[in-house]
């Protein structure tokens, strides 16, 4: 499978269309995920075309996985939250809908139930707001 260049992220990093971003470096971006499995549902992506993890440059993920670190740190922190699901996904089968590498990340909280992934759109002013928490909190970390 080849990359495709028209993927809604690849269309995000283009500034194509818009995102709550938490946090961008030179070689990768965090923003809320508009779908969110729980509050505080992130994604981090690459700047780099990858389709997943199957085909990306090993020093993307290097530089990738360490933000998501970063950011998972600072998303239990925000959210007060009991721990951090990390997941990602690898071609349609394992649950790939958009085929851009990037990672989920998603506070949780004791006996927290995730929603369904891809489910109902948040509202705008929730994304903003959590947005803001957590590059206030980024600033901190």
């Amino acid at each position: 499978m080849t990359y495709d260049n028209a993927n809604i992220f690849a269309k995000i990093l283009r500034g194509e269309i818009p995102c709550h971003k938490v946090y961008e470096d030179q070689d990768t971006i965090a923003f809320m995920d508009i779908m969110p499995q729980a509050p505080g549902h992130m994604l981090v992506v690459p700047k780099a075309a990858s389709r997943n993890l199957l085909d990306a440059d090993p020093a993307t993920l290097g530089k990738l996985m360490a933000v998501v670190q970063k950011v998972a740190v600072a998303a239990k922190a925000a959210f007060a939250a009991d721990g951090v699901r990390i997941s990602q996904f690898n071609e349609a089968p394992a649950g790939q809908t958009v085929f851009h590498l990037h990672v989920h990340v998603i506070p949780m909280h004791e006996g927290q139930r995730l929603g369904h992934h891809g489910g109902k759109q948040e509202d705008g002013a929730v994304l903003a707001a959590n947005a803001e928490k957590m590059k206030a909190t980024l600033a901190k970390v």
